[in-house]
């Protein structure tokens, strides 16, 4: 039985009660099978399963989304039971930030402002407040966030660490469509061309793996990469396409790398990546 809850109070009350191990999987709900992947995970490696709901305004720019992003909390629900879930938060903003808007925020250094942050002055710094809130809020033993947002995962691991937050932080592969796009609350947003325009996004990063597999350097699987993008359907425009080690440092010259793209299709921006493999080369 899944229980729902709203307040702290209830939280607090309903977590106290849990033995065992705790995962938890944040959300900002717009529940998808993205998502059931994270759920079966936390079923797995956790005694308990706590989901958290809750469209973060931090997160969000001044002309971005927050109002029209999908809140559908009952068919969220039904996932969370189908899941298996213990136990689902879902406050408001008011129970979440009750002094209004926090005046201090978690610092995300340097990687925040690059890529996703590059393009969304802030973004991080929401992302990072809000995650260190509910995990105090929920005390995990574990915590899950899927591979798709990879410099968040990576944002947050950096800040257990440098927090010595006694949590461990759990990364889950991307779930994509039979066609290889990946799976997001944004994408109900795409029309049926838009919907064809952004599978631009994983046909350049399966051009880019596949050209690291036959052994070329960097610059080459980059290249291949951004071919396939100019050469896919129509309608997307490019934000930015790189090729990063996997902590999302610059400059990877041979073995585990990754692939990050983003792009606007239509007034829709999707983000997706891929680990690639790269030859050493001199």
């Amino acid at each position: 039985m899944t229980e729902l809850l709203h307040t702290r109070a209830e939280l607090g009350k309903a977590r106290s009660g849990l033995t065992g191990t705790v995962g938890v999987v944040m959300t900002m709900g717009a529940l998808h099978s993205g998502h059931e992947a994270l759920l079966r995970a936390a079923r797995e490696q956790a005694d308990h399963v706590l989901v958290t709901i809750f469209v973060n305004p931090l997160q969000f720019g001044p002309n971005e989304d927050f109002d029209r992003y999908p809140r559908t909390l009952d068919s969220d629900l039904e996932i969370c039971r189908r899941a298996g879930a213990d136990l689902v938060f879902a406050p408001d903003r008011a129970e979440m930030y009750p002094g209004g808007a926090p005046e201090i925020r978690v610092e995300p250094g340097l990687l925040g402002g690059e890529l996703e942050g590059g393009s969304r002055p802030g973004f991080f710094h929401g992302v990072l407040t809000v995650v260190l809130k509910l995990i105090n809020l929920t005390r995990p033993d574990l915590v899950f966030f899927g591979e798709k947002d990879y410099q968040q995962l990576t944002l947050v691991r950096r800040m257990v660490a440098d927090f010595d937050l006694p949590v461990q932080v759990v990364g889950v592969p991307t779930v994509r469509e039979p066609d290889g796009l990946a799976l997001s609350s944004r994408n109900r947003y795409l029309s049926a061309p838009e919907r064809a325009a952004a599978l631009s996004l994983s046909t350049a990063l399966r051009a880019g793996a596949a050209a690291a597999e036959r052994g070329l350097d960097p610059t080459s699987v980059l290249a291949a990469a951004h071919h396939a993008f100019d050469s896919s359907t129509p309608g997307a425009r490019l934000d930015y396409l790189v090729l990063t080690d996997p902590d999302l440092e610059p400059g990877p010259t041979g073995g585990p790398a990754r692939m990050l793209i983003a792009a606007w299709v239509g007034t829709t921006r999707l983000i997706d990546n891929t680990a690639v493999r790269l030859a050493a080369h001199d």
